[in-house]
């Protein structure tokens, strides 16, 4: 595994609570990650946004943690392998009592059928 220290900062917090893009244009996402870099947070690939995996095309910053309840592990886009990182700076997940889809006041209620129908 390559040195990732340049790609990971401990002390700088998460932009929020969401997906910067989602809450931005009223939208939703299934999970969030969070960029080890510069906290941005964003939605998971299985969203409809993917807001992580822009922020990384964008940016270049490559390493991203889970940003869900219980879920510690990063994730190296470059390497498409998980990889080992610090402790980041608090908080370490979204709210517990938010959705899963989020945020609860924005999910359709057919969520799963538009999700499907993207997947194809």
């Amino acid at each position: 595994m390559s040195d990732l220290s340049s790609f990971i900062h401990p002390e700088v917090p998460p932009s929020g609570d969401g997906c910067v893009e989602c809450d931005e244009s009223g939208s939703w996402w299934v999970h969030l990650r969070r960029c080890a870099a510069c906290g941005h947070i964003g939605c998971c690939d299985d969203s409809l946004g993917r807001h992580a995996t822009s922020h990384w095309r964008q940016t270049g910053h490559r390493v991203m943690r889970s940003f869900e309840p219980g879920e510690d592990w990063f994730w190296d886009f470059e390497t498409e392998s998980e990889v080992d990182g610090p402790p980041l700076a608090p908080p370490q997940a979204r709210p517990g009592g938010q959705g899963v889809p989020g945020p609860t006041a924005r999910v359709p209620g057919d969520w799963q059928r538009i999700l499907a129908r993207r997947a194809r």
